[in-house]
C-alpha cells in the first residue's frame, strides 16, 4: 500500500471509566471503500469522529495523507476541511435554500468564490438527481432527499476522504435506498469512503473492506465475502448470526 489516505494507529479513547476504543490500527487506501459493522456501542462511530478530529484521541495518532493530524501544533481546522464527513442527522439549516446549504461550507471556510461554489453544487446536485431540488428549502425535501443534500455538501469541496456515520439508520425504511444509490455512485466514482453501517447487505455490494469492531476493538477484517461467508472470530460469528437473516 502506497500512503494511507487516512491512518488510525493505535487509537484509544476513554469516556469516563469506559474504554470506547482500545488500541484500534486502520489503514484506508485511495480509492478504497471500508465499511465498519459491529453492535451500537462498539466504537465505530467514535472512530469516525476520532478521524475528524470531533474527538481527540486519548492515546494513538491520526494520519491524514501521512500527516499526523493528532500532533497539538496541527490546526485541526485545516485538517478537518480536508475531511468530508456525514452523520446520520442531516444538520441542514432551515433558513436557507438546498444550494446555499451544499455550499456554504465551500465559500466560508475554503474560501471558493460564490459563483464557483454555486457552478459546482449545482452541477452535483444536476448530476445526483437534485438538480430541480436546487431552490427548494429542507422542509420541503423528504429525508432521504435531504441526506443526499448533505452527502453533496460534504463531497463539494473535493474532500480527501469521506465519512458516512449511520447515515441511513434516521431514515424511513423506504428512503434508504437513494441514500445508498448515491454511495453507490460515489465509489463508482472513486470516491475513498469509511462508512459505518447497520445495513449488511449493502456492505455486501459495495465495501472493498469490511470491519468488524466489538467492544472497543478490531476484532476482524477482510472481503465481504470473507467477513459475511468465512468469519474466523467466534466474536464475528456471534454478531453476524443476530443480525443476518
Amino acid at each position: 500500500m502506497t500512503v494511507p489516505v487516512i491512518e488510525a494507529r493505535g487509537v484509544r479513547k476513554r469516556f469516563g471509566d469506559h474504554d470506547v476504543l482500545r488500541g484500534v490500527d486502520l489503514a484506508v487506501g485511495t480509492h478504497e471503500v471500508v465499511v465498519l459493522i459491529g453492535a451500537s456501542g462498539s466504537g465505530k462511530s467514535t472512530l469516525l469522529k476520532t478521524m475528524n478530529l470531533i474527538e481527540r484521541v486519548d492515546d494513538g495518532q491520526i494520519f491524514l495523507a501521512g500527516d499526523d493530524i493528532t500532533d497539538p501544533r496541527v490546526d485541526a481546522d485545516a485538517a478537518r476541511a480536508r475531511i468530508g464527513v456525514v452523520f446520520q442527522h442531516f444538520n441542514l439549516f432551515p433558513h436557507l435554500t438546498v444550494l446555499d446549504n451544499v455550499t456554504l461550507a465551500a465559500r466560508r471556510v475554503h474560501r471558493m468564490p460564490k459563483s464557483e461554489a454555486f457552478a459546482r453544487g449545482r452541477e452535483l446536485l444536476e448530476t445526483l438527481g437534485l438538480g430541480d431540488k436546487a431552490g427548494e428549502y429542507p422542509d420541503r425535501l423528504s429525508g432521504g432527499q435531504q441526506q443526499r443534500v448533505a452527502i453533496v455538501r460534504a463531497i463539494l469541496t473535493r474532500p480527501e476522504v469521506l465519512l458516512l456515520d449511520e447515515i441511513t439508520s434516521a431514515l424511513d425504511p423506504q428512503l434508504v435506498g437513494e441514500v445508498l444509490d448515491l454511495v453507490r455512485e460515489l465509489k463508482r466514482r472513486g470516491t475513498t469512503i469509511v462508512m459505518a453501517t447497520h445495513e449488511m447487505s449493502f456492505a455486501r455490494e459495495v465495501a472493498d473492506r469490511v470491519v468488524f469492531l466489538s467492544d472497543g476493538e478490531l476484532i476482524e477484517q477482510g472481503t465481504p465475502e470473507q467477513i459475511f461467508d468465512a468469519p474466523q472470530h467466534p466474536a464475528t460469528v456471534e454478531f453476524l448470526a443476530r443480525v443476518q437473516h
